[in-house]
């Protein structure tokens, strides 16, 4: 759920571009999200002690009450500052003290290599319900066709019902199996020290500076150029980010079997591929085509990125803290990077738009394969 109410955020942008916010640049337009998305990861990384400490309970409380209340405050701001308090504070941080305890909860009832099955499954859930930064597929739907007949605050209160509905749910039925009798610390400093873990953060927080542009620009780019009809426009996010959810569980299923950075590496390089594959998708089809598979590349750095913190720690005991403050930090890739994007396209349009989204990805590819080399060698066979 904490991923899906940033996934739909592309949808909402759109909206923002072309109505209330049109005076405001599309750099500044992408803050919203970005700040919403680096939130829910910085959070995350700061709830975690908290769960460890047994308050499971009022972290799910205190997460969704925020995110139902940011919701439903979004649904009458009409300036910019107050989308900025309602929609990508308030929703963030509630997002943040549900992202890192349900992923811990989640941890608890698998072995290692199901976790990872889980989490892929997990991450799909989010793609079909989805208002993050990257898009979504329900949440996008529901806007899109309800917005033109009952207005944008009508709309949004609607979506903050389903999104009170789904998190109810969740408060009656997750339950926290084992607690660690370690408490958990913040920060290690000892992590940064280790050439393999620097690295995998570094090339993962440049990878996340140009992973979600497509996810934020796609529809404005379709009604530029004219390639679809304003109608298929808006659902090009839903069909990215569909292709997004098979691209969370396949990949997890051949990582089980062959090693994280053994699919990840090739996933991002193909994702930087594909953004390039942008600038000439000028056609329907093609757009269609290019935004299915860039889904689907895209949706493997969601669900394994994460999980490669665990690969590379060398105990269980330091495992929540490492990943914590991976995720902090490359959270600084989203956010800036739908921003940078937002004032390349004002300035220079989409073709360096996705020159920079493809460039970066496969930058963030050459960092990981290092963080590969530094953890386990050259040896191309082994299970990394």
């Amino acid at each position: 759920m904490e991923l899906g109410l940033v996934n739909a955020y592309g949808s909402f942008g759109t909206y923002y571009e072309l109505g209330p916010l049109h005076e405001y640049p599309a750099s500044t337009i992408a803050w919203i999200g970005s700040i919403q998305a680096y939130l829910m990861l910085f959070t995350g990384a700061l709830t975690g002690p908290l769960f460890d400490a047994g308050h499971f309970r009022l972290l799910l409380i205190v997460g969704s009450s925020l995110i139902v209340l940011g919701m439903a405050t979004t649904s009458v701001s009409t300036k910019l500052w107050q989308i900025m308090l309602s929609q990508a504070f308030a929703v963030g941080i509630g997002q943040g003290c549900l992202f890192s305890p349900s992923l811990a909860v989640l941890s608890t009832y698998f072995s290692e290599k199901r976790f990872l099955i889980a989490m892929g499954l997990a991450a799909a859930g989010s793609g079909l319900a989805a208002y993050h930064i990257e898009g979504g597929t329900i949440y996008p739907i529901v806007f899109h066709t309800l917005e033109p007949k009952l207005g944008f605050a009508a709309t949004t209160r609607v979506i903050a019902y389903i999104a009170a509905g789904t998190l109810l749910i969740s408060n009656m039925v997750i339950r926290v199996r084992t607690l660690s009798t370690q408490r958990r610390q913040i920060f290690d400093m000892a992590a940064w020290k280790e050439p393999a873990f620097t690295v995998y953060v570094i090339g993962s927080m440049i990878a996340f500076l140009g992973t979600w542009t497509p996810f934020v620009y796609i529809e404005v780019y379709a009604l530029k150029y004219g390639i679809t009809s304003k109608q298929l426009a808006f659902y090009l996010l839903p069909i990215i980010t569909a292709g997004s959810i098979f691209g969370r569980v396949g990949p997890n299923l051949i990582a089980a079997r062959i090693g994280l950075f053994n699919v990840v590496i090739p996933c991002v390089t193909i994702t930087g591929v594909l953004a390039f594959c942008f600038i000439v998708a000028k056609t329907q089809e093609s757009l269609i085509a290019v935004s299915c598979l860039y889904g689907f590349f895209s949706g493997s750095i969601v669900s394994i990125i994460p999980a490669l913190g665990v690969s590379i720690s060398p105990s269980r005991a330091v495992i929540g803290t490492r990943i914590g403050m991976a995720c902090a930090t490359i959270g600084l890739g989203m956010l800036a990077g739908t921003p940078v994007s937002g004032a390349i396209l004002s300035h220079h349009g989409f073709t360096a738009t996705w020159a920079f989204s493809g460039t970066v990805a496969l930058l963030g590819a050459c960092f990981l394969t290092a963080a590969r080399v530094l953890h386990g060698g050259w040896i191309l066979r082994q299970k990394l």
